[in-house]
Parts: C-alpha cells; structure tokens; sequence
C-alpha cells in the first residue's frame, strides 16, 4: 500500500510520517519512507536516521532526470518509466538508501544551492517512481510531501493508493482541506483526515468545518514531539493517536490483499 501524506506547512507531516512508520515497523510490517520535501532536511533526524543521496543523482541530476523522461515519451508514445516495468524497495541501489530496523529512507532530492532553479525534476521523478514502485505484501510505502498543493500539479499522487491530510488546528488547513477534497474527488483518490496538535475545543471547531467521515485520527499536542524536534532526537515513542491510524491502514491493507 502507498500512502501520501500531505498538509500545510508546519502542519506536522513529517512527524507524523516518522511516528506511522515507526508503529508500522514495531507492528511487523517494512516500510520505505520517501521524503517529497526537497526544502525540508528534518525528517531522516525524526527517524532517528542518515539523510540517504538524493536519489536524483542516479539519474544524473534535475536537468538529464527531464532529458531522460522526455526520450522515453518520445520512444515509447507517452508510457515513459526510468525505471522499466517496476521497481521493488530491494532493487533500489543501497547508496540512495539509510535503513533501521524494517524502515528504509529514500530522499529523491534536496534544493541545496542557491540559483540551481525549481523542484520540478524532483517532482517528476517521484511521480514516476511512485507509479513503479510495486511494495511487497509485508510492506507500507508512507511519502512525505512538500507543503501545500503543488505535488498535485505534479501528479505525484497518481501512484498512491491513498492520500491522508494533516489538518492543524488553523483557517489556513481547514481552507486547503476542503480544495485537497476536491482535487482527490478528479483524480479518483481515497481521502483521509489527521487532525493533529488539537484538543477538545479545537478538535470540535474542525470537526463542525470539514468532512466528519474522513477523519481516522485526532492527535493531541505532544510535549515529546516539540522537545524531541528542538534537540534533534527520532520520534520513537508511542501516541495514542498513530496507534489508532497504523490500526486503520493495517485493516485496509489486508481487506485490499483479500
């Protein structure tokens, strides 16, 4: 199952991804976490992880990552892959890749000079990457997306078999929330709701401004999560909150496997 997870900025992404596929690996199960973001360099530290080479280096960089893609369209009418028929965790070159435990981290770039121009060959290599990525049975793929919309432009969400929002306490997510609905109606993408960082008063505001049947989590503020951040240490510990959401993604993932 591939599981984009996606939100305004600062609205918890990251720490979120970090603490599913941690549950996820005490639960048993493998995980490739791909980090979408190309300005955030956090997530690996959550995990408790190295910062693996930008993927985008396999292919040569952002410029042959677009050469490469448009040869292939021009060779095969449209149905181009770099990456041929599929691709499994396990063929992915072992450089381009940090492990622990059952959790692999894929990063597919990161803008790191000033003047090198937008994320778009990132963009376009996760969109192909996610179309040809074939998990295995015991496997989660959780991506952790760049803030806001932009990936949707980008039809990074077409390889995903779901797509959660994180939903902050704050106008601006309830806002985007209601456009992400919208957007995942056109594409045909089942859509879910994490409000994170709520109480009981915040927790009902939101509740009485979006969709009610596609929240399958409520996570409280966390003093660990803030702590844990500032001093740069993995989000290893157990929530309440990701236990019920790693309980709900298990119970789809075997009702897809039949």
């Amino acid at each position: 199952m591939k599981i984009l997870i996606c939100g305004k900025g600062g609205s918890g992404k990251s720490s979120i991804t970090a603490l599913l596929a941690t549950e996820l690996d005490r639960r048993g199960y493998r995980v490739i976490v791909v980090d979408n973001d190309e300005s955030n360099f956090g997530l690996h530290i959550q995990l408790g992880m190295e910062l693996p080479k930008d993927f985008a280096m396999h292919f040569g960089g952002k410029r042959m990552i677009f050469e490469k893609l448009a040869e292939l369209k021009r060779e095969r009418e449209g149905k181009a892959s770099v990456f041929g028929e599929r691709i499994r965790t396990e063929e992915i070159p072992g450089d381009y890749l940090s492990k622990k435990g059952r959790i692999s981290l894929l990063a597919i770039g990161k803008i790191r000079d000033f003047g090198e121009g937008c994320a778009c060959p990132f963009n376009a290599l996760s969109a192909d990457f996610l179309r040809m990525l074939q998990p295995a049975r015991d496997e989660f793929a959780l991506v952790d997306t760049d803030a806001g919309i932009e990936h949707f432009g980008r039809g990074v969400e077409l390889g995903c078999d779901l797509i959660l929002m994180v939903i902050d306490p704050s106008q601006e997510s309830i806002r985007l929330a209601d456009k992400v609905n919208k957007i995942t109606d056109k594409v045909g993408k089942p859509l879910y709701y994490i409000l994170n960082r709520t109480d009981e008063e915040t927790e009902g505001f939101i509740l009485d401004s979006i969709a009610r049947d596609k929240v399958v989590a409520a996570i409280p503020a966390d003093e660990r999560i803030a702590r844990n951040g500032l001093l740069g240490k993995p989000l290893d510990f157990e929530l309440e909150g990701i236990n019920k959401l790693a309980e709900f993604l298990t119970k789809m993932k075997e009702q897809r496997m039949g």
